[in-house]
């Protein structure tokens, strides 16, 4: 990937701090000065995802990672990004969230998070059994300690945090 350099890396680097401050605005305005060139950068991208995430613009942050998953196809960033946001986004949802991550779960398939957030989808969606299975997936390329610490920590496992607990006992 092309690195990016001065004066575009000044304004990257100025609106990840802004962003990591909580001041959104002074985020958006010092990527707003990065070159047509660099807009469609896959750091510029997902920052703009990051952003638009942090704003609740989920429209917007699906844009952004649709684009980051056509600048990085092998990357799984972008895939959860776009599940992530296709989960909120207008018109979007839990269903189209799941099929659309489901393949990346194919294309990756060492990516704990991806399963992990297909457990997610399937348990909200009251798919308990196949959220089972997606979560043992998880496990099983993942840590599995710090994946029951996150789940127990996610409302969406909610439903499956007795079973959760009750396996991590039994170890």
């Amino acid at each position: 990937m092309k690195r990016i350099e001065a004066p575009d890396a000044h304004h990257f680097n100025a609106a990840s701090g802004w962003l990591e401050l909580g001041n959104r605005g002074e985020a958006r305005a010092e990527l707003a000065q990065i070159s047509t060139e660099n807009q469609s950068h896959p750091a510029v991208l997902d920052l703009n995802f990051s952003l638009c995430a942090a704003e609740k613009n989920w429209d917007a942050a699906f844009g952004f990672a649709q684009q980051l998953v056509a600048a990085l196809p092998d990357e799984p960033g972008g895939w959860l990004h776009c599940a992530y946001a296709l989960r909120r986004k207008t018109g979007g949802g839990l269903e189209l969230a799941r099929d659309f991550l489901e393949p990346a779960a194919e294309k990756f398939p060492q990516e704990a998070v991806i399963a992990f957030n297909l457990a997610c989808y399937e348990c909200q969606l009251r798919q308990l059994d196949a959220a089972r299975r997606w979560f043992q997936r998880a496990c099983e390329v993942g840590d599995e300690k710090q994946l029951r610490a996150m789940a127990l920590a996610d409302e969406d496992l909610k439903t499956l945090w007795s079973e959760i607990r009750s396996a991590a006992a039994d170890e």
